[in-house]
């Protein structure tokens, strides 16, 4: 599903090897994304420092460990540190966009 859910985004994506953990087995390998460390979880009871805990073990020396989680009929999510999303809003475009709308929307 997350997989899939990459896929349609636009990224090539794959299932990594979810049996073994650590950095060389990501639940979903997005070559494209080299700084993401996916850690997936579908599960009814939401665990998510125990998760989150793996997640950044698991990463290793990648930045950005997240979880992608989901649990019947909802909506899957994301989760990562909030430090590192400050990081990736920082370095988006997304700021520039926002900065150049607030400009011409004051002119």
């Amino acid at each position: 599903m997350f997989r899939d859910m990459f896929r349609e985004a636009g990224f090539d994506a794959r299932r990594g090897q979810q049996f073994s953990g650590g950095t060389d087995s990501p639940d979903v390998v997005v070559p494209t994304l080299p700084d993401f460390h996916w850690e997936i979880k579908f599960c009814q009871v939401v665990k998510i420092k125990d998760w989150m805990a793996q997640a950044v073990r698991d990463a290793g020396a990648k930045p950005f460990p997240v979880v992608g989680h989901k649990r019947n009929n909802e909506e899957p999510l994301a989760t990562l540190r909030f430090k590192d999303l400050l990081t990736l809003i920082a370095h988006s475009d997304f700021v520039a966009e926002q900065a150049h709308n607030t400009t011409q929307t004051n002119a």
